[in-house]
């Protein structure tokens, strides 16, 4: 996994939340943002890992960073 600090204009606290909810979040995120806004997420599903990537390749976007402490995730997802 990788961290980066990369400034986002974006953020979505899905702690907590069980797929499919926190791709939700992000798809809803996405359809607001900018063309190469950067969209920070933060989950605690460990599905989101698996879901958020998937998302990513499968509508061309960007994921910047993957980070994971304890048992929280952050990704940062760049609009396509």
């Amino acid at each position: 996994m990788t961290h980066s600090d990369q400034p986002h204009q974006h953020s979505i606290d899905a702690r907590g939340l069980l797929c499919p909810e926190p791709v939700m979040m992000l798809h809803n995120a996405v359809r607001d943002a900018a063309s190469g806004d950067v969209i920070e997420v933060l989950a605690t599903d460990p599905s989101t890992q698996r879901d958020i990537t998937r998302f990513c390749e499968f509508l061309s976007h960007e994921l910047v960073a993957v980070a994971q402490q304890d048992d929280e995730y952050r990704f940062l997802v760049r609009k396509g």
